[in-house]
């Protein structure tokens, strides 16, 4: 996402956008719950002028989500708000002059309602536009392709026959061939060449996740990782798949979605699978365990959204920066004249992130 692709502006209301091609919701997935999500940075030791920057709600409005606001509050900084339409991101920028004690709070209201696609027969509803599906092809640094990934994409849709064929045959070989590493710092880096050439499957969700976006593209079914944060304990009675109380600093995940050209966008999380194997008590579960194939069953096709969705971004430019392009947005990130701060370092910054759920409807 080079800078020039984004349009700023001096507000920070999420606008809403048409969601084309959305796969059809069954009857049972009408609730809206809106949360409140307040994310509140200060870095510890700042040199000179800082910069800050915070992933905002999913500007695009979807089916299973709505962005109701954003509310900032910079004292003794300039704030300004950049946006990319293609990949759904807004980013909150501040600037804080040499100084200026650089402490940054983001309060955001969504909306967001369980996601689950119809595949029981193709969708008569409307298709979406086959240049932003293009958009949703190409390779970028981290997940390229050609070579290996597309010879691997190429080897486990072989005998696919259709693109739901297709993607759910990716989406089953992740689940089983994959791992998730508790020693994996955040959520991964996503290298996916690096992940294949190695041998080395294991990571987390960016990079289980990742693994399947590339290889769908590879295999020409259009995909995206959708970065974003867990907001909730899961009601499906997944303890390793929710938040666990209000704080939710380190509860940062990425999910994926498919378009296929018969039902349009598809909700996928085979990560989550890999979660729930290592992580739902009493632990290291194998994949033959019933809550693990009820987790298998519903992560291909549905999400639960106890989670709200931050973007749908790679090769993120952070504006005004002079640093390297993030393979994504999901953290929040500073620059001072030391360079760019690490954002998993909490001697140097500090953020915390809270949720409170404030109504539901239906």
């Amino acid at each position: 996402m080079n800078r020039r692709d984004f349009l700023r502006s001096a507000g920070a209301a999420s606008a809403g956008l048409a969601f084309p091609g959305a796969s059809r919701l069954l009857a049972d997935e009408g609730t809206w719950r809106t949360f409140e999500v307040t994310t509140h940075v200060e870095i510890l030791k700042p040199l000179g002028p800082t910069l800050v920057w915070l992933p905002a709600a999913l500007s695009t409005q979807t089916p299973y989500q709505k962005t109701l606001f954003n509310r900032l509050s910079a004292d003794g900084g300039t704030t300004a708000v950049s946006e990319a339409k293609a990949d759904g991101i807004k980013i909150i920028g501040a600037r804080f002059p040499a100084g200026a004690k650089p402490v940054l709070t983001l309060t955001s209201r969504v909306m967001t309602r369980d996601y689950k696609a119809d595949l029981s027969g193709p969708s008569a509803g409307a298709k979406a536009n086959r240049a932003e599906l293009e958009y949703f092809l190409r390779p970028t640094k981290l997940l390229p392709t050609d070579g290996i990934v597309k010879s691997k994409a190429m080897e486990i849709t072989r005998a696919s026959k259709t693109d739901l064929d297709k993607a759910h045959a990716i989406y089953e070989w992740i689940v089983d061939n994959t791992f998730r590493n508790p020693k994996t710092l955040g959520c991964g880096i996503g290298d996916i060449k690096f992940m294949l050439e190695s041998g080395d499957l294991g990571g987390k969700c960016a990079d289980l996740n990742a693994l399947f976006v590339g290889l769908a593209r590879a295999a020409g079914l259009p995909a995206r990782d959708v970065y974003g944060i867990r907001v909730a304990p899961s009601q499906l009675g997944y303890k390793s798949l929710g938040a666990g109380s209000q704080d939710i600093t380190k509860a940062q995940h990425c999910r994926a979605e498919v378009y296929l050209d018969s039902y349009g966008w598809v909700p996928v999380d085979p990560a989550d699978v890999r979660k729930a194997v290592l992580e739902e008590p009493p632990g290291n579960r194998p994949l033959q365990d019933e809550m693990v194939k009820s987790a298998r069953a519903r992560l291909f096709g549905s999400w639960e959204m106890n989670w709200i969705a931050y973007n749908f971004a790679h090769d993120v430019a952070l504006p005004k920066s002079p640093g390297k392009p993030l393979a994504f947005l999901m953290y929040p990130q500073a620059e001072t004249n030391d360079g760019r701060c690490n954002c998993l370092d909490p001697s140097t910054f500090k953020y915390e992130i809270a949720t409170k759920e404030i109504r539901r409807d239906g």
